[in-house]
C-alpha cells in the first residue's frame, strides 16, 4: 500500500452512491462510536482468506460466495442465519465432490447492508424521496422520516453483524458444520430428484468417513471433519462505515478493513480516481473487483495497478457480471489482458445481477435458465483461453422464497409474490441454489479432467 495512505484517504476524492447525510453531528458521532468498537474480523483471518483465494488463483480450489442481496434489520433471525448457512455448506460438499480441489467459502452475510441505486431519489403518486440505500442508511417504507438517511443505523448494522459472526463462528467451530452432518443441512422443501441426488451424496460421503473411521481417521484426529473455514464479504460501498472499521494490525503494521475478511467493490464505484478505489488501495484484504459490460480493459488494468502493484496470488478476484448475452462477447478481452499482463487474479462468475427482468406486475426477478447460461458460458470462455474458471458468486437464502423464476421447481412469474421477500434484488432459494451448484459441479468435473497439472 502507498507509505502515505490513511484510511481517511478516500475523503478527497468523489464519492459516489454516498447518502446525503442531513445531521453532520450525527455521523461524526456514529463514526466516533464505531472508530471505538471491537473489529469484527481479524487481520490474521483475511491473510488465510488471501492465502486460500492465493491457491484458487493457481487453479488448486474453487470460490464458492453467496449469501443475501442485502441484509435487513426486520427480518434478522437466527433460523434465517442458520439456513442459509446449510444452503452454502450444500452447496460446498456438491462443489468440492465435482472439483476434487477445496472449496473456499465467503458468505455475503455480517455486514451486506449498503445498496448501490440507479437513481438518487424515488418518485410515487408525485411524490419524490431519497432512494431506499439498504437498512443500514435507510429504510424500505416509503415515508419522508423512514427514507431519511440515519447515522445511527451504522451502529445497528454493526451490532447485527457482529451477533451475526457469533452465530456463524458457533456453527462452523461448534460441529454443526461437520461432514458427519451433511444429512441434517438438506432443507425441508428441497425434495423430488434434486433431493435425492443430494441425499445420494450424503450417502456416499457418509460411507467415506465410515471407511476412514476403520483407518482411524476420525475428527478428533482430523479436525477438519467436524468444522470448516467460513469467511465473510460484502461491498465496500458506505465509506464512512468502512473507515470507521479499518484498523492497524499490530504484527505487520498493515491496514485492514475489519468489517469482512473479503471487500469488493461495485461497478458503479469503481472510478480509478474515485473514493472508493482510493480507499481500497490502502488496505490488505483479499478485494474483488465488479467487471461489468461497460468495464473498458483499460480502465481494468488500470484498477490492478493500483489496487495490486505487487502482482499478489489472492488479492485480486475479478467478479464478472455481464449477463447470459453478453458474457460470451466481454469476457475474452479481459481474460486476453489480464492473461498478457500476467496478473494472478482468481476468475469469478456473477450470473445474477446480469439477468435482471421486470415483470409486468413490477417485480423485479432473474429467470434460472439465464442464470445458468451465463454459469455455462463462464466456463466455455475459460476452457477456451485455458484459464482456471474460479469461482461463483450468487445472492440466495435459505428460506422458502419464490424470487427467480424456472429451476427444477419450475417457478412461473405469476407464483413470485407468493413468498416475495427480498428487499432489494431476487434471490435463488435453497432448492434452486442446490441446483446450480450441481450444475457448476459437473462443469468443474469436466474443467478438472483437461486442466494441465498445477504448477508446483
Amino acid at each position: 500500500m502507498p507509505s502515505s495512505w490513511t484510511p481517511a484517504a478516500w475523503r478527497d476524492r468523489p464519492a459516489h452512491q454516498q447518502p446525503a447525510w442531513p445531521d453532520a453531528d450525527a455521523l461524526a458521532k456514529a463514526e466516533a462510536t464505531l472508530t471505538r468498537m471491537p473489529p469484527l474480523v481479524f487481520a490474521g483471518e483475511a491473510r488465510t482468506l488471501k492465502e486460500r483465494l492465493g491457491e484458487v488463483a493457481r487453479g488448486r480450489g474453487f470460490l464458492l460466495q453467496g449469501g443475501d442481496c442485502a441484509e435487513s434489520f426486520e427480518a434478522f433471525h437466527p433460523d434465517a442465519i442458520r439456513d442459509t448457512l446449510r444452503v452454502l455448506l450444500q452447496m460446498s460438499v456438491v462443489l468440492t465432490f465435482g472439483a476434487s480441489v477445496p472449496v473456499v467459502k465467503v458468505a455475503r452475510m455480517a455486514g451486506q447492508f449498503a445498496k448501490p441505486r440507479s437513481k438518487p431519489t424515488e418518485t410515487r403518486d408525485g411524490v419524490t424521496l431519497p432512494s431506499y440505500r439498504g437498512d443500514i442508511i435507510n429504510d424500505l417504507a416509503f415515508d419522508a422520516t423512514a427514507r431519511t438517511p440515519d447515522p445511527a443505523r451504522m451502529v445497528q448494522a454493526y451490532h447485527q453483524s457482529s451477533a451475526t459472526l457469533n452465530l456463524l463462528r458457533a456453527f462452523t467451530q461448534g460441529g454443526y458444520a461437520g461432514l458427519h452432518e451433511v444429512h441434517r443441512w438438506n432443507l425441508e422443501f428441497v425434495d423430488g430428484p434434486l433431493g435425492d441426488a443430494y441425499r445420494d451424496l450424503a450417502d456416499r460421503i457418509d460411507d467415506a468417513l465410515g471407511f476412514m473411521e476403520a483407518c482411524g481417521i476420525t475428527s478428533d484426529t482430523a479436525p477438519q471433519l467436524r468444522e470448516t473455514e467460513l469467511f465473510t464479504a460484502h461491498e465496500a460501498l458506505l465509506l464512512p462505515f468502512e473507515q470507521a472499521l479499518t484498523r492497524q494490525d499490530s504484527v505487520s503494521r498493515r491496514w485492514y478493513g475489519c468489517s469482512a475478511h473479503f471487500l469488493w467493490i461495485g461497478d458503479r464505484t469503481r472510478q480509478p480516481d474515485g473514493a472508493h478505489v482510493a480507499y481500497l488501495s490502502g488496505v490488505d484484504n483479499p478485494i474483488g473487483i465488479k467487471c461489468g459490460p461497460s468495464l473498458p480493459v483499460d480502465d481494468l488494468l488500470g484498477l490492478l495497478d493500483t489496487l495490486d502493484p505487487h502482482r499478489e496470488p489472492g488479492r485480486i478476484t475479478l467478479i464478472t457480471r455481464m449477463g447470459a448475452s453478453g458474457l460470451a462477447e466481454g469476457l475474452p478481452k479481459l481474460v486476453r489482458a489480464v492473461q498478457r499482463e500476467g496478473r494472478p487474479v482468481v476468475w469469478v462468475t456473477d450470473p445474477m445481477h446480469g439477468n435482471t427482468q421486470v415483470t409486468e406486475s413490477g417485480l423485479k426477478t432473474r429467470d434460472f435458465e439465464d442464470v445458468m447460461s451465463e454459469v455455462h458460458t463462464f466456463f466455455e470462455v475459460h476452457a477456451a483461453e485455458g484459464t482456471h474458471a474460479g469461482g461463483i458468486h450468487v445472492e440466495m437464502t435459505g428460506l422458502e422464497v419464490t424470487e427467480c423464476t424456472g429451476g427444477a421447481q419450475k417457478l412461473h412469474a405469476d407464483a413470485l409474490a407468493e413468498r416475495y421477500d427480498t428487499r432489494c434484488d431476487p434471490r435463488l432459494n435453497a432448492s434452486q441454489a442446490l441446483e446450480l451448484a450441481f450444475l457448476v459441479g459437473e462443469h468443474l468435473s469436466q474443467q478438472r479432467t483437461r486442466a494441465p497439472s498445477p504448477e508446483r
